[in-house]
């Protein structure tokens, strides 16, 4: 489920690279094709059909690629890079069979747009420990084959020119990667930041929700208790007992108007490393949910795992988040000591109301708690 305004920052630096390789597969495709073009109207003597049709056949083949590459929106693969290099350095040693002598005289061979176009697409692809060697290797194999072709023309403007394109696209590539993952680095930091800052509104919520509960409920019976007001048992003071102690027990978060989407995995993380006494090993599945959702979940992970500390006379739990067919899940588990359900005392209001009615109050959400000698197991689900 994808939200666009997810505290999730998207990288930059996937983004970047996504729109580098499409980029530059449709730029590789489009030369391709024109320099089948080309080669196929340049075909005049000595141009050695022989030798121009499988090294086209093979170099269209290869456009092709390149081409599925751009349509589906793929990845530039280093290997598929790395062919067309090879196919690249094959053409050009073999110019002299390829293209027209006044062609290579006059600068406009076909094949010199080929190795432009390789240079730039190892550039974006590869980093410079790469591109650089491959880029000096074409750039040296088209000026070997201009000069085996015809050993009066001069090489070296064409192969000053290969190296400028290489030396701009490897520190072009550079810069903007540098830029990408500055950004990155500021937005992670800013989720992190938002993330940690909901962690803790949400526990100092519960607490301010929990003393207000009390104050309204059980505190004002005891403060009347104390006053005198009943000397004696009362029917009305048992009443009044068992409402307090019915309003205790259903305490619950109260659904909040923001629902702004978030990133859940990101959530249960700071949630865990929060977790006071307790070695939590996580398994977090990315996931984006509204923001409701999320504090639902959060709390009662959060309880949870402070029941395993108390309670469970453990140090280690586990963490696991999942998306089955579209349903949410979390489970808290632990190998310490379980408890039965049914006998939980009044005062543990944990169990019943910040995790079973947390997560049940939750459209399409519940809850379920299997506990025995074995340890406790705590399942949170929702679904969209």
């Amino acid at each position: 489920m994808a939200h666009p305004d997810s505290t999730r920052y998207a990288s930059a630096t996937r983004q970047f690279e996504k729109a580098v390789a499409r980029t530059g597969a449709g730029a590789r495709s489009a030369t391709g094709l024109v320099a089948v073009v080309a080669a196929l109207f340049g075909a005049v003597p000595p141009v050695s059909p022989l030798w121009l049709a499988p090294m086209l056949a093979i170099h269209l083949a290869w456009t092709a690629l390149f081409l599925r590459v751009f349509w589906c929106k793929g990845p530039l693969s280093g290997r598929l890079v790395a062919g067309d290099v090879a196919i690249t350095v094959a053409l050009c040693l073999a110019q002299r069979h390829l293209v027209a002598v006044e062609a290579l005289d006059t600068g406009s061979s076909w094949v010199a747009g080929v190795v432009t176009m390789a240079i730039v697409i190892a550039g974006v692809t590869w980093r410079p420990a790469a591109a650089v060697p491959a880029g000096l290797v074409m750039a040296g194999a088209f000026a070997a084959g201009v000069w085996l072709a015809s050993p009066s023309q001069g090489v070296a403007g064409t192969l000053g020119i290969h190296l400028l394109q290489l030396l701009a696209i490897v520190l072009l590539m550079t810069l903007l990667r540098r830029a990408a993952a500055a950004a990155d680095a500021f937005l992670r930091e800013r989720a992190r930041r938002e993330i940690a800052l909901m962690v803790e509104r949400l526990r100092r919520e519960d607490e301010l929700r929990q003393v207000g509960s009390i104050h309204e409920t059980a505190l004002h019976t005891l403060t009347m208790v104390g006053l005198g007001t009943y000397d004696e048992p009362s029917p009305t003071l048992h009443a009044q007992v068992a409402t307090d102690l019915a309003a205790l027990e259903r305490l619950r978060d109260t659904p909040r108007a923001d629902s702004a989407p978030i990133a859940l995995d990101a959530l249960l993380d700071e949630v865990a490393g929060r977790a006071s006494g307790l070695d939590v090993r996580r398994r977090l599945t990315p996931e984006t949910v509204p923001g409701n959702v999320a504090e639902r979940f959060a709390r009662a992970t959060a309880e949870a795992l402070a029941n395993v500390a108390r309670h469970a006379g453990v140090r280690e739990a586990e963490l696991v988040s999942s998306n089955a067919g579209g349903e949410i899940r979390v489970e808290i588990a632990d190998a310490g000591r379980g408890f039965d359900q049914d006998r939980l005392p009044p005062d543990r209001f944990g169990v019943r109301g910040s995790i079973l009615d947390t997560m049940r109050s939750l459209p399409n959400g519940g809850a379920e708690i299997s506990s025995g000698d074995h340890g406790t197991l705590v399942r949170l689900w929702w679904r969209p």
